[in-house]
């Protein structure tokens, strides 16, 4: 069968097996390019990692820089369809097995499960794996990311909302297919829809993992661990940073101060948060005033050779901050900015001053609606180079 993108609502939902296989492929050429030019031996770097959300955005970069700029053995675990003979899986399934192949192929140890991260089962399995490996972590990366949790105390379902909190927040959007644009409206949520996003998304079950793994033995000394959070600019704090997701980060930020003090005690170890730049993603597409905000982001950025993907970022954190050989260099707030080239005074006026003048006609001129679309589609294994997309797809299980 011949496969073709379905768009609906700025949300993808298929993927090209070939596609998602050679954007994976792509940021491993990235990492090994940039090992060579940085001459990296794994001197200071990690020897096991376990990333939780490894399949997709800053979790399966995180596994690529591990693995094939350090040379680290992995597990990954993430929540996927899988693919049949006739129906396609989520794009996550494709990665994994793009990059458990390049993987095996260069000697790397790596293992991949999936299974619900949220899950007392998954950590029981993830701690067997690593006792059969034979390894200890030294790198926890916490990138989940899930509209549903089931509490394994209660067996209660938590849904997580994307709203903001005390009023309605109003954003131009624009239909990254047509370049239309529009206003968006995000009604407020409720206190149990709030407490409910922070029980999904916030730092409980980090903790949990983090507690487990350590109870079983399997963390090493000076083990790290760190999640991922995106701050942003003021233009969307009110739906994000002070809505229900931000609620969320900031439970995960302190999370990390309470894991910082427990590590640190037991093992020498460290707990982080890193805050991100924003990019693309299957959620951000649908926030207000995201999808305009990044296309004229990612367009000055461009425009002074300083844009980022999420291989380059995960590249930047773990050769510039994790594993310098020194201490990890953090905040006030004892947060790692890796965002810090996205929120530069300079690169925020210029966004807000595009921002402000924008429209349907200058769209293109301002903003980099190409690239934005681009990166939406390669998520999904679209518009990436190398593949023929009129070429028959025999199989939907299997990689090309």
């Amino acid at each position: 069968m011949v496969i073709k993108p379905m768009i609906r609502s700025n949300v993808c939902i298929n993927a090209h097996p070939v596609g998602c296989a050679k954007e994976t492929e792509r940021q491993i050429a990235y990492v090994q390019e940039c090992k060579a030019k940085k001459h990296i031996e794994n001197t200071h770097g990690p020897k096991a990692v376990l990333v939780l959300g490894c399949s997709t955005g800053y979790g399966l970069a995180s596994r690529i820089a591990a693995a094939f700029e350090y040379g680290a053995a992995t597990i990954g675990v993430s929540f996927e369809k899988e693919g049949s003979e006739k129906k396609g899986g989520t794009p996550g399934w494709y990665n994994n097995m793009a990059f458990d192949r390049a993987a095996h192929a260069a000697g790397l140890k790596a293992v991949t499960l999936n299974m619900d991260a949220f899950s007392d089962a998954c950590r029981t399995a993830v701690i067997e794996e690593a006792k059969k490996m034979g390894v200890t972590f030294d790198l926890v990366v916490y990138s989940l990311a899930s509209p549903v949790r089931t509490d394994p105390d209660t067996g209660v379902l938590y849904k997580s909302v994307l709203k903001p909190i005390g009023k309605p927040f109003s954003g131009q959007t624009v239909d990254m297919m047509t370049g239309k644009i529009s206003v968006m409206t995000a009604e407020p949520a409720s206190d149990e829809e709030a407490a409910n996003t922070v029980k999904v998304m916030g730092g409980e079950d980090w903790e949990r993992w983090i507690n487990q793994l350590s109870a079983a033995g399997v963390l090493s000394k000076g083990c790290m661990t760190v999640a991922y959070s995106y701050i942003g600019p003021e233009l969307s704090h009110a739906i994000y940073r002070d809505g229900t997701i931000g609620g969320a980060k900031k439970h995960l930020e302190k999370t990390a101060r309470a894991l910082d003090a427990k590590l640190s005690q037991e093992l020498g170890g460290h707990a982080y948060v890193s805050v991100n730049k924003g990019l693309v993603t299957r959620s951000s597409a649908v926030i207000p005033i995201i999808p305009l905000y990044l296309s004229v982001l990612f367009k000055v950025m461009k425009g002074l050779g300083i844009h980022e993907g999420c291989i380059e970022q995960m590249e930047r954190l773990f050769t510039e901050r994790l594993y310098t050989g020194g201490a990890v260099p953090v905040d006030s707030e004892q947060l790692i900015r890796i965002d810090d080239w996205e929120l530069r005074p300079d690169v925020q006026a210029e966004v807000n001053s595009r921002l402000a003048k924008i429209t349907e006609e200058n769209l293109a001129d301002l903003g980099d609606m190409e690239g934005y679309r681009h990166d939406f589609l390669a998520t999904n294994g679209f518009d990436v180079a190398g593949v023929d997309y009129d070429a028959d797809i025999a199989r939907m299980d299997v990689i090309a």
